[in-house]
């Protein structure tokens, strides 16, 4: 990476500076501020329809904001080279989809390709990547099955393995829990959690969830979208708050302790 734009080594991942969006004439969120360090993960939550697609893929650098600033690694996006912020971050989209047939490896090397350049062609250490990321994801051996065949399930965690061969410094993640049942909702959680608090290269993770308890349990910090322009921004405890959380769903919660861990119920 060019000097000019190498991230400084003690830049926060991501930071986002009175931000603010805007729909039309709806605010998604007023202005809010946040900095992801190295080993952190950081949950956007909020009722269907809130926004938070359109405020991922804000700080994704997709589209800017109405007001306020995004940074990554220390630097705007303009300040980043588009091959150079692919190396850095990466974003796994709700929807996968397949208009043609082709294996899973195949498709898992497609998060190699910020790392090829223009005209470069995946190597053994490419691919030797691709299947330790398909391993990681629970999928050692359907390198040759055809991403036609697979359940949702499946191509969901195909999708998570090719942004894990992108390898990139950030994980961007649109409701990565899609399609999975409850025993790879949970490897998969803890399997971003373990690489952002223990990856020697300082990686961080962004994630859209839905589920209250599971954000609880693995969330450092929460952003929650009211889905009326309010926006919470904070650590795990400040935000996931009975009476925000309630207001925000519209629906009355109440906070219990199982065993140690919070969780929100119905009331």
């Amino acid at each position: 990476m060019n000097a000019l734009h190498r991230p400084a080594a003690d830049a926060p991942l991501l930071e986002a500076e009175r931000l603010a969006l805007q729909v039309g004439e709806r605010w998604l969120c007023c202005e809010f501020s946040l900095r992801l360090a190295a080993g952190e993960c950081l949950v956007l939550l909020g009722p269907n329809g809130a926004g938070k697609t359109t405020l991922l893929h804000t700080l994704a650098g997709l589209r800017p904001p109405t007001a306020g600033a995004v940074r990554l690694g220390g630097r705007p996006y303009a300040a980043w080279p588009t091959l150079e912020a692919a190396r850095f971050r990466g974003l796994l989209v709700q929807q996968q989809p397949d208009h043609f047939a082709a294996s899973v490896l195949e498709t898992v090397l497609i998060g190699r390709h910020p790392h090829l350049g223009r005209w470069g062609w995946e190597g053994a250490d490419d691919v030797a990547i691709a299947r330790r990321a398909l391993a990681d994801a629970g999928l050692a051996g359907f390198e040759g099955r055809d991403v036609l065949t697979l359940s949702g399930g499946e191509r969901q965690r195909v999708a998570i393995a090719a942004l894990l061969a992108q390898a990139p410094r950030l994980f961007l993640l649109d409701e990565p829990l899609n399609h999975l049942d409850l025993h790879h909702q949970i490897a998969t959680l803890e399997l971003f959690r373990r690489i952002a608090r223990t990856d020697p290269a300082g990686r961080g993770v962004v994630m859209v969830m839905h589920d209250l308890n599971l954000a609880a349990r693995f969330a450092d910090q929460v952003i929650l979208l009211d889905g009326r322009g309010g926006v919470t921004a904070g650590e795990r405890d400040q935000v996931l708050r009975a009476e925000l959380l309630s207001e925000a769903f519209g629906h009355p919660l109440r906070r219990c302790e199982l065993d140690g861990r919070v969780i929100f119920v119905p009331d």
